[in-house]
């Protein structure tokens, strides 16, 4: 790969004037090995981890942008070598003058991320590949909803991270209980309403929607970003369009992941 090649592209059909219309941007992907500098406990099932390395070209431009990280099955191949799993994860924050990217991830029962992230350590490397690309969502509106789960929280702490100062913003976020609730540092307006499942199992409950039911909205146009469980994430679109008039037009809903499924990402839509 040419080092003058361009580390990121607009799709053709982006090229508009609508200032309310997202934007897709393509970037060069590649897969590179980075070294933990620090592990940091952020919740009662979440950490944070700051890799950093060879991160010369890494683009991200979208707060809900993916990322592919490899993990060892616990099996090996016919070298010797571990059988490799990937799992989707958002760069929580890429921070060029430092040299480092951030990943929270949640601490599950049982999956190659969570068993890799309980025996992380300092000095320790983890692979990962890509974005293949971003979806930019744009500022020109009044208000913006952000609604998910603890898979979608990463993306809701970044787009607070990077929304400016008085820009209005709902957050309703999903955790089991206040123990798993996370300090979001932000410059906006932010509101932050938690549903807590207490008990239930993640993506068995109706949390999300009942919380959702109950707060008041701001005034004006949003765009609502919604992502959590895929099933849950269609129920939750649709009651936004029912009872919150939220324009379909102005919504991102993904499924992050799927009950009874693994590496799933469904974007809902009609």
């Amino acid at each position: 790969m040419s080092s003058s090649a361009p580390a990121a592209t607009l799709d053709a059909t982006a090229q508009h004037a609508d200032p309310r219309a997202p934007r897709r941007v393509r970037h060069q992907p590649r897969r590179r090995t980075l070294t933990i500098r620090a592990i940091e406990k952020i919740a009662a099932h979440m950490v944070r981890v700051t890799l950093t390395g060879d991160l010369e070209g890494f683009v991200s431009l979208g707060f809900d942008d993916h990322i592919k990280l490899f993990f060892p099955d616990g099996t090996l191949d016919a070298d010797g070598a571990p059988n490799m799993l990937s799992r989707d994860f958002t760069p929580r924050r890429h921070d060029s003058a430092a040299n480092t990217l951030e990943i929270d991830f949640a601490l599950h029962d049982a999956g190659p991320a969570t068993r890799w992230a309980a025996q992380a350590k300092p000095g320790g490397t983890l692979t990962v590949g890509g974005p293949r690309g971003s979806f930019i969502i744009p500022l020109a509106y009044d208000w913006h909803l952000l609604v998910g789960d603890e898979t979608a929280l990463p993306a809701i702490s970044r787009r607070l991270a990077e929304l400016p100062a008085g820009t209005r913003a709902l957050v309703v976020g999903e955790v089991d209980g206040p123990a798993d609730e996370i300090a979001f540092a932000t410059k906006a307006n932010a509101t932050v309403s938690w549903a807590h499942r207490n008990g239930a199992a993640p993506g068995a409950s109706n949390a999300l929607a009942q919380k959702l039911a109950t707060v008041k909205f701001p005034q004006g146009d949003y765009y609502a970003w919604v992502a959590c469980e895929s099933l849950e994430a269609k129920a939750l679109r649709q009651q936004l369009i029912a009872d919150h008039g939220a324009n379909p037009k102005w919504m991102r809903a993904a499924g992050y992941w799927r009950r009874g499924a693994v590496a799933v990402h469904d974007v809902i839509e009609d």
